[in-house]
């Protein structure tokens, strides 16, 4: 077994550890443990703050999904557990498990229970648990104990009559007690869904988590894909591997690459699915430009490109190119609405005919252009209106009416 790593290629051992990377949260936001103005330096200090000056804290981690919010909050909680491993406590909560109100503090009591080593009640009531966790609260707070209440999907929380979280937050007013509720939701209205008393319990503070620019996806890349000097790897490969990695992100037509990736609703949850490594070929050791391309055509969604052609075939039912009998629109406006490659901009309007409703195009126009490009059938004149749009705002998204549909379709 020895005699088999030792004759591994250094590009097979370059290859296991790029992928183990992608694998871990951890490193990949390393890096913004340096930055004092990242949200896991603003996260680290609300929360060690709790700790070090016996405070209550309640914040809001916001962002589409994918844009790491649960994994900077894991490395967050796992440093501070480091620093101080003997007076932090973790709670975890889901809204698509623990919704039910009587179910997450159920939940809440069984993991307080265990983390204390005591007896838990299956048969407790809803009363009898929320007096326990109040108990518990108060005698932590003597203890010098924070407990850290993590409410993943916490818009389910937010619905219904909110027992739970009114029961968390009023017993957070206690002096005795010291505890920091974290809500994570992809909802950047979710703090508007709250009841009148328990957003007066609340703290309003909330971290924004944004897809990332250019620039950061550039860093990002770099930072997950260079080999380090201090490993296994021989260090001559190492520095040749790294070189022609810095050439690559420095080259324009990688750039363009990355500004074609963030238009199609770019998060930190896709570039780590970016697997350019998983194309690397192992006889030449290194990765090169065409390794990028390839993970980006896997990277796009081929079932929405595929829904587009599907809409030549609306165009075959009809017995002319120039004309479309109003049903044959409507049907296909309709079938846009069904598939998700439309929506509507907004829930007004509800007693307007659907045709005079404006709605928004769900893929970027640079999918459309593809998509488009791929049918054969396709008329010029669509493929003109395409590729000016395209060129002149590849990220843009087309804002539709029915009157739209003849030129995005035909």
């Amino acid at each position: 077994m020895g005699r088999e790593k030792e004759k591994e290629k250094p590009s097979e051992k370059a290859l296991n550890l790029l992928r183990s990377r992608l694998a871990d949260p951890n490193f990949i936001f390393k890096p913004l443990s340096d930055s004092p103005d990242s949200n896991y330096s603003k996260l680290k200090f609300i929360i060690s703050t709790s700790v070090t000056e016996a405070c209550n804290n309640s914040i809001l981690l916001l962002g589409p999904r994918g844009s790491g919010k649960v994994a900077v909050l894991e490395l967050v909680l796992s440093d501070l557990l480091q620093q101080y491993p003997d007076v932090i406590s973790v709670i975890r909560l889901n809204g698509l498990l623990h919704s039910d109100d009587n179910c997450a503090l159920k939940e809440i009591a069984r993991q307080l229970c265990m983390e204390h080593q005591l007896l838990f009640s299956k048969v407790a009531s809803f009363d009898d648990n929320s007096q326990f966790m109040i108990a518990m609260l108060r005698e932590c707070g003597l203890a010098h104990k924070t407990i850290i209440f993590v409410l993943d999907e916490f818009d389910f929380f937010a619905q219904g009559k909110q027992r739970l979280l009114y029961s968390l937050l009023d017993a957070m007013q206690s002096v005795n007690s010291q505890s920091v509720v974290i809500g994570v939701s992809c909802r950047l209205d979710v703090d508007q869904l709250l009841e009148k008393r328990v957003r007066s319990r609340f703290s309003h503070r909330k971290l924004l988590f944004l897809s990332p620019s250019k620039e950061d996806t550039e860093r990002f890349m770099e930072h997950i894909l260079s080999l380090p000097v201090d490993s296994s790897i021989p260090q001559n490969y190492t520095a040749e591997f790294n070189g022609r990695l810095k050439k690559i992100i420095s080259d324009e037509r990688f750039k363009e690459l990355i500004t074609t990736y963030l238009s199609f609703n770019f998060t930190i949850g896709h570039l780590v699915r970016f697997q350019a490594v998983s194309y690397m070929d192992l006889d030449v050791g290194f990765l090169s430009l065409e390794n990028f391309k390839t993970a980006l055509s896997s990277n796009q969604r081929q079932s929405k490109l595929e829904c587009i052609r599907e809409y030549k075939s609306i165009h075959d039912s009809s017995q002319t190119s120039d004309n479309y009998a109003a049903n044959v629109c409507l049907r296909a406006f309709e079938h846009l609405l069904q598939r998700q490659l439309i929506s509507f901009i907004d829930n007004k309007g509800h007693n307007q005919s659907v045709e005079f409703r404006p709605v928004k195009l769900l893929i970027s126009s640079a999918e459309l252009h593809q998509g488009l490009k791929s049918s054969h059938q396709c008329p010029p004149v669509t493929m003109l209106r395409a590729a000016r749009t395209h060129l002149e705002n590849p990220s843009a998204f087309w804002l539709l009416t029915p009157q739209h549909l003849y030129s995005v379709m035909h």
